[in-house]
């Protein structure tokens, strides 16, 4: 049984709500002073492109 471009997609989304999630978490609990708000801007942005990689399920 092949994966196909959908199941690709939406292990792809899964991966990278967890990452984005990570460096959240990172940014807040570990490095508390400048170097977290850049952790967690990163988290924000892998959080946006999961919502794109969601988005194109079933339409790519």
């Amino acid at each position: 049984m092949g994966m196909n471009k959908n199941t690709i997609l939406g292990w792809a989304t899964f991966i990278m709500t967890l990452m984005g999630l990570l460096l959240i978490a990172l940014g807040f609990f570990k490095y508390r002073d400048v170097s977290g708000w850049g952790f967690a801007a990163v988290g924000v942005g892998f959080l946006a492109n999961a919502w794109v990689f969601n988005a194109l399920k079933g339409r790519v």
